[in-house]
């Protein structure tokens, strides 16, 4: 149990590194089609690791706890992004700030990487609600099923959320609950390279939405927990670490990789631009890590993720 908890952790730290990577504005325009294929895998890899984690057999009481603890941060900073939008030079440019614009934002079509934690807390919320509610159906296939019809139906008919998005993490739910280890549906296998070198071949399957999509999460994934066995016991501690704190990652990120721009000026020799993934990562990774130890240093981590300490 504990080998597979950390081969996940591994998952979500690349996908966090990528996503922090294709945040940054001057990579993805230099690079679009790897971002094409990143965006591929990334976030829907993080979906079907959240629906795989959630956990049904929480008291509502604590289960409505954690949520309450996922959207305080979602509503501080999505405010805070919109708020940004309104005179930054950013890509989700918002012409005229308001508070109907706020709140529009922030409950039914957030702005930034934010959409994510909105997605995660509604469908965590109908998931986990779905699932008590059919307690009384012993099949787990049969439970999982009119869930993920629940699920795909609220996401296609109100707007909230991407019917594919929810799929994924649906998809993740039902392993868990018919108790299939993820690293038996998802096998771990190096062999797992050939087949995503020709779906690489051509970008036209560089899409989550298809066949050949849901083709390169399973593949990204399987090669990831692969990879991982491989790895010295120091780099497995250190990905663990990061894959751990992805909350933490996720909500800050968006301060530096605004921020930066500033740094562009001092690597225009490199016309690569590997340079400055490479450091404006590290600042980014590293900044995200140092303000969540500054709320715990601070006590104040207890009103901000709901905890007393983040960092473990």
């Amino acid at each position: 149990m504990k080998e597979r908890l950390e081969a996940a952790d591994f998952i979500k730290c690349v996908c966090i590194v990528l996503m922090v990577i294709f945040h940054l504005a001057y990579i993805g325009d230099k690079y679009p089609l790897v971002k094409q294929f990143v965006y591929t895998f990334h976030m829907p890899a993080f979906l079907v690791l959240s629906g795989y984690f959630l956990n049904v057999r929480k008291p509502a009481k604590d289960f409505l706890r954690s949520m309450w603890w996922l959207f305080v941060p979602y509503a501080v900073f999505e405010t805070g992004y919109v708020a940004a939008a309104s005179f930054l030079p950013t890509r989700d440019a918002v012409d005229q700030l308001s508070g109907t614009l706020i709140l529009r934002k922030l409950f039914l079509d957030p702005l930034g990487p934010y959409w994510y934690l909105h997605t995660l807390i509604i469908a965590s919320v109908i998931v986990y609600t779905a699932t008590r509610c059919l307690k009384k159906i012993k099949d787990d296939f049969s439970r999982s099923l009119l869930v993920t019809v629940l699920l795909a139906a609220t996401a296609h008919f109100t707007g909230l959320m991407s019917v594919t998005n929810v799929l994924y993490y649906a998809f993740g739910y039902a392993l868990a609950r018919m108790s299939v280890p993820l690293n038996l549906f998802i096998r771990p296998s190096c062999w797992a390279l050939l087949p995503l070198l020709l779906l690489l071949a051509d970008p036209v399957h560089f899409d989550k939405n298809t066949l050949s999509g849901v083709t390169i999460v399973y593949l990204v994934m399987s090669l990831l927990l692969a990879v991982y066995s491989r790895l010295p016991e120091r780099v497995q501690r250190g990905s663990s670490f990061i894959g751990q704190n992805t909350l933490p990652i996720l909500v800050f990120s968006p301060i530096f990789t605004m921020g930066a721009k500033l740094l562009l000026p001092l690597f225009a020799f490199d016309a690569t631009g590997l340079l400055f993934l490479v450091v404006a990562t590290s600042v980014t990774l590293l900044g995200c890590l140092f303000l969540t130890w500054l709320l715990d240093r601070l006590h104040l981590s207890r009103y901000f993720w709901g905890r007393e300490r983040f960092l473990r």
